[in-house]
């Protein structure tokens, strides 16, 4: 299923999500997917260079449903308008569970590059103008996240650029530089809104290459001991030799599809004795 819409903000495209579906599997738990970017570019159909079918094509044979979504660019709007989509996006997934044959009350958020800055923001209570507490508490599923930026204030600073450029992706993103508002880049910023209440006991896993020269390996470092630190069950792993989008090994690349669907089917598949799925009602 393509090309659904799940949102129309006023003077700006239909927001549209694509669903895909394990064969032979009724009801099956999902996960959705946020690409990257930039959040200035990219779309739901691919995840750097691989294209959104053969990146979930492990996780479909597994048995798990993947729902990928488009947000509003930067180019488009500026912060908070992508959380809000990407909050929109599973509000109509979970009104909807039924209709789509899906398993909402076993939902995982998974995000690459800027899509794991807002699958993590999604994940961790943050504000995104008027906070929808109901539906943070139902946000509780694991969280998988491949090398995104978890702290704006520091992004720049981390790979030794400057932090005053108008023009740097975060800035774009704000609206502004993110010396200026300094507030409103935390707010927007992951590593720096992370909740107990939120977080405590939740799987969450972060891959980032060792030798990322777009997204420093440290931003994943932050969100981890922020994470610990409220009482997640996080995991880092950083994959050697490789760079952004898991350039330069093979390996890496290999390595991080099975570690994705490892950790989606160990926390997705197999729902305590006694919970109530979509199915069930």
């Amino acid at each position: 299923m393509s090309g659904v819409v799940y949102a129309t903000p006023p003077g700006i495209r239909g927001l549209e999500l694509d669903l895909y579906l394990p064969a032979d599997d009724v009801c099956p738990p999902v996960v959705v997917f946020l690409h990257g970017g930039g959040w200035r570019a990219g779309d739901r159909r691919w995840a750097g260079d691989v294209q959104a079918g053969d990146l979930f094509a492990a996780l479909l044979d597994a048995g798990i449903a993947v729902v990928s979504v488009d947000y509003r660019l930067s180019s488009e709007a500026h912060w908070p308008a992508p959380l809000v989509d990407v909050l929109a996006a599973i509000t109509y997934l979970q009104s909807r569970a039924e209709d789509l044959g899906v398993d909402v009350t076993r939902l995982g958020l998974w995000g690459e590059s800027a899509g794991g800055h807002l699958a993590l923001l999604a994940a961790v209570g943050a504000s995104a103008g008027d906070p929808d507490q109901q539906l943070r508490r139902a946000v509780t599923g694991p969280v998988l996240s491949w090398y995104a930026p978890t702290d704006l204030t520091t992004c720049a600073g981390d790979l030794g650029h400057p932090v005053t450029d108008a023009d740097s992706r975060e800035s774009q993103l704000l609206g502004h530089p993110v010396t200026e508002r300094v507030e409103r880049v935390r707010e927007a910023s992951p590593a720096l809104q992370v909740s107990a209440p939120f977080v405590e006991g939740r799987p969450f896993l972060l891959l980032h290459g060792a030798d990322d020269s777009f997204v420093a390996p440290r931003q994943s470092q932050r969100m981890r001991d922020a994470l610990h630190s409220a009482g997640a069950q996080v995991d880092l792993r950083l994959l050697h030799g490789a760079g952004h989008v898991w350039t330069g090994s093979d390996t890496a690349r290999q390595e991080a599809f099975e570690a994705t669907t490892t950790f989606f089917s160990r926390w997705l598949l197999h729902p305590a004795d006694g919970d109530t799925t979509t199915c069930d009602r």
